[in-house]
């Protein structure tokens, strides 16, 4: 827990300042997740961290039931979750005209869940909305997927070189590898796993077959 805490504080505090200094113009930018803009994606990202202080005041499930690579299962990502998922994220950013309400969202949800997480005990369950009963870690550590992998989107949308943090970098890497060392054979850091791992990069059909020899788990992100 430590660790993942640690890599979601870093993660949410760093995108927070990247929005801070967004111009209106920015806010409109297209992404690579259509439809959405700049705005949509950020108050996806905003929503999804948000979750997680409401789900820490409903009652605690009995036993953990899926970890944080079965919570991105591609099952869960029917046409009518995604087009909910892309529905709330647009009505949520009409609520954020400019970019200083954009950023002032976004760092009251994601520090709003750290002090919520910060007052749990140890081994605390929880259930997503999809159901599952997981971990608070498990879960944490989806959230620092959605910020980190989200983070790549942004930075790409905006032109900036990643920002993606060393803590966050290192505990995403870990769960695509089930812990194992990136293979060695494709010369990558953490973060060039991450990217093509997660879509954002194009794999060559050598790299692939590398990472399926290597267990990396594939994620599912929606549609």
């Amino acid at each position: 827990m430590r660790a993942v805490r640690a890599a979601f504080h870093d993660e949410c505090a760093t995108l927070g300042g990247v929005l801070r200094g967004l111009g209106p113009a920015d806010l409109d930018r297209p992404t690579g997740c259509p439809p959405w803009r700049v705005r949509e994606l950020v108050a996806h990202v905003s929503t999804g961290v948000g979750r997680l202080a409401g789900m820490l005041s409903a009652p605690t499930p009995g036993r953990a039931e899926v970890d944080a690579a079965g919570y991105f299962g591609a099952a869960k990502f029917t046409p009518e979750v995604d087009r909910a998922r892309i529905d709330s994220a647009r009505r949520e950013a009409r609520e954020l005209p400019d970019p200083a309400a954009v950023a002032a969202e976004f760092d009251r949800a994601w520090q709003a869940a750290d002090d919520a997480v910060g007052r749990q005990p140890p081994g605390r369950v929880v259930r997503t909305r999809h159901g599952d009963a997981m971990a608070l870690s498990e879960f944490l550590l989806t959230r620092v997927v959605e910020v980190g992998v989200h983070g790549l989107d942004l930075a790409a949308a905006l032109g900036r070189a990643p920002w993606l943090t060393p803590d966050a970098a290192e505990v995403v890497a870990a769960l695509l590898t089930g812990g194992r060392d990136v293979p060695a054979e494709l010369g990558w850091d953490r973060l060039a796993l991450v990217s093509r791992a997660t879509g954002r990069v194009p794999l060559t059909g050598r790299e692939r077959a590398v990472l399926t020899a290597a267990g990396v788990r594939w994620l599912s992100f929606g549609g």
